[in-house]
């Protein structure tokens, strides 16, 4: 029996911790071998001050079992004691399942890339790869409806690639059903210069979180007459406190000092009005946490002013996919940040650069973008060591600047950048 040490407040919620100590308590009693009782017992009594890796001690808020979270909480041992094993104590990696959603155009590169680099660094994955999308319309199924939501769901966690959406024509973004169909409600873009990489400001340091599942792109519009189209915005006060409680606790957590709040409810009264209405009650229960408001015209202007005095962005659907791509230009375009999707059930990962059909099939496409949101998948996954190394190497890579793709300035191969990162490791 491979045991490792969770502590059950892991799980948020008082449903999720119940559940996960009814499973695992029964699990416990079904697996383990009599003489384990005993040192189980010991160890409970012992959990209440347990030295930590660091030397540190911990207080125990409850008590710590052996269980593979059923909530896809998995995480290394952090604490020393009869249970673990000498090679857990400095975190040793746990496996887990992700779905892959290789796209469309270079996505079947990059994410061959990715995978590599997340194996050399040694990542165990077990990866649940989706068809492409016109694999799937040969064989006459819809790519939402070919199992990849159910996938998602099951796994938790995803990493795609990109996907084309046809200008107004076709069928609905793929892009935009996978995120309502998960109820991926809050998009998170890092924002920062990667050394190496030539761009018009330095020093910039950005956190965009953006609501992903109304607004205009809640897809309601209609022909009223003849030359005339409604197209309706969806904004509630749901969404908008979850979205600005999500921005407001992920400053917190990584010591951010201050979220912008970005509206035209100049104009649009009532619908951005409630977004801000959502966010001040919220920005109320984070003092520490200092809160302002710009219009949107504004704060655009602003970005490319003084990107510099932004920290944490709060914006509704519309403005956040425009702002988002427009930061991402101040440090050298969207091949170089990445992108999470984040539900309170999975999460997407994705590079949100597009296709590049001109230049797919021809090895010459930069990972970096995907790579960049594999990384945010691990530091999801609690794999903060891998991540951090992995981060480490693709940066001496740029810094060195000699495998670097055309994209960036460089002549390197999608292949002899891949093996660079590696040899980082």
């Amino acid at each position: 029996m491979r045991l490792r040490v969770y502590q059950a407040s892991d799980c948020t919620t008082p449903a999720q911790q119940g559940q996960c100590g009814a499973t695992f308590g029964i699990l416990l009693l079904l697996t383990a071998p009599a003489s384990l009782a005993g040192s189980l017992a010991k160890f409970r009594r012992a959990s209440e001050d347990l030295p930590a890796a660091d030397g540190s001690k911990t207080k125990a808020t409850l008590p710590f079992i052996p269980h593979p979270c059923v909530h896809g909480v998995r995480h290394c041992c952090q604490f020393r004691s009869m249970l673990c094993p000498p090679s857990c104590y400095n975190g040793e990696l746990m496996t887990h399942t992700v779905t892959l959603i290789p796209g469309e155009g270079i996505g079947s590169e990059i994410c061959a890339a990715v995978k590599r680099i997340l194996e050399a660094a040694g990542a165990q994955i077990t990866w649940d790869e989706i068809p492409a999308r016109s694999e799937l319309e040969r064989r006459g199924v819809d790519f939402l409806r070919s199992g990849v939501i159910e996938s998602a769901r099951k796994n938790g966690v995803a990493l795609k690639g990109p996907m084309a959406t046809a200008i107004a024509s076709g069928a609905p973004s793929m892009n935009v059903g996978l995120r309502q169909a998960l109820e991926l409600y809050a998009n998170l873009r890092p924002v920062k210069n990667l050394e190496g990489v030539r761009s018009r400001f330095q020093g910039v340091d950005m956190i965009i979180v953006r609501e992903n599942t109304e607004d205009l792109y809640s897809g309601l519009e209609h022909m009223v007459v003849p030359g005339v189209v409604e197209s309706l915005k969806i904004i509630t006060e749901k969404a908008s406190t979850r979205i600005a409680r999500f921005a407001f606790e992920y400053a917190r957590k990584h010591g951010r000092k201050r979220v912008h709040a970005i509206h035209k409810a100049n104009i649009m009264k009532r619908s951005d009005g409630l977004f801000l209405s959502c966010s001040r009650n919220v920005s109320a229960e984070f003092p520490d946490i200092e809160y302002k408001e710009l219009i949107v015209d504004n704060a655009c202007m602003q970005l490319v002013l003084d990107p510099a005095q932004f920290d944490v962005l709060l914006l509704p659907n519309l403005y956040g996919d425009i702002v988002s791509d427009l930061a991402a230009g101040l440090v050298g375009g969207l091949g170089v940040v990445p992108s999470g999707n984040i539900g309170e059930h999975a999460s997407v990962f994705e590079a949100v650069h597009g296709t590049a059909p001109d230049i797919a099939g021809k090895g010459v496409a930069n990972p970096t973008a995907l790579l960049m949101s594999a990384i945010m998948m691990l530091q999801h996954l609690q794999e903060l060591e891998l991540a951090q190394r992995i981060d480490a190497a693709m940066r001496k890579v740029y810094r060195e600047g000699k495998t670097l793709t055309r994209d960036v300035g460089g002549s390197a191969t999608t292949e002899q950048f891949t093996e660079a990162v590696i040899r980082a490791l």
